[in-house]
């Protein structure tokens, strides 16, 4: 007899698994409004497919009367530099001090309880703090993205440090080389894939900073837009705008993860 938990499904019966939540979902979604519109035609807060329809042509395809830009595009291009300029500034951060931290005792011991301390304040906490500090420009969302992320990613890859095999680093010490080339030669390139997974895991706190942000203080941005239209219970534009974040924040992941598939095949064997 066949047991369940032996089962595995094919390609496509995966496929068509993986969609069948989203179309039970949407089902549900337009029995619920039909049900709301038949009740009250006015009603806002489950429009019509129709609507969101005229909505998406209206902000993703029609240039706006007033600034002459494509709203969403602009939207999409301004919440997409503030996030891949944080991201990167926190992966590189998390990458130096992570190694330094997980190579070197001395490092470990004066910059681990640091981290381990900055991980746990609330980011969005300290916020009105960065605006103070930063101003309500750009550098205060870039930089509450790093704080949020960064200390996850250092604690992560130093603890991905430590568990490599201590025979590597005997090893290429007793072949004379220095700390640091053991550190370019032999733990870098280990942890550059890692730092890939660390960075994927991180992006949905990362657009969790960038939408506060953007709702606090913004002109632009996918963040400010859903908060600018709220008010006015526009739910077929806030719709929308979060399942688009979903689908960039969902291709975001794909391309790191082929991008890791890509450039470090060995790891992915592993």
């Amino acid at each position: 007899m066949r047991r369940l938990l032996n089962l595995r499904p094919d390609r496509g019966s995966r496929l068509l698994l993986g969609l069948l939540p989203f179309v039970a979902l949407l089902i549900v979604y337009l029995i619920a409004s039909d049900m709301r519109l038949e009740e009250n035609p006015n009603d806002k807060m489950l429009p019509a497919i129709s609507t969101f329809a005229d909505s998406i042509a209206q902000f993703a395809f029609q240039e706006d009367k007033r600034t002459g830009v494509i709203t969403l595009w602009a939207d999409t291009a301004s919440s997409l530099q503030r996030l891949c300029i944080g991201l990167a500034l926190a992966a590189l951060g998390g990458l130096i001090f992570g190694i330094l931290t997980g190579v070197l005792p001395y490092a470990s011991a004066a910059l681990s309880p640091l981290i381990a301390a900055l991980s746990m304040i609330p980011p969005l906490a300290i916020l009105p703090i960065l605006f103070i500090i930063f101003g309500l420009g750009e550098l205060s969302k870039v930089i509450l993205i790093v704080i949020g992320v960064a200390p996850f990613v250092m604690r992560d890859i130093g603890m991905r440090v430590a568990e490599l095999p201590a025979e590597q680093l005997i090893k290429v010490q007793t072949l004379g080389a220095s700390t640091w080339q053991a550190v370019l030669r032999v733990v870098l390139p280990q942890m550059l894939p890692r730092l890939i997974d660390a960075v994927r895991l991180s992006l949905g706190p990362a657009w969790l900073f960038l939408i506060a942000a953007e709702a606090i203080a913004a002109t632009d941005g996918l963040g400010y837009r859903i908060f600018l239209v709220r008010r006015y219970l526009a739910m077929d534009i806030i719709l929308p705008y979060v399942v688009w974040i979903t689908v960039l924040a969902f291709m975001m992941d794909l391309l790191l993860r082929m991008l890791s598939r890509k450039v470090f095949p060995w790891y992915q064997r592993a």
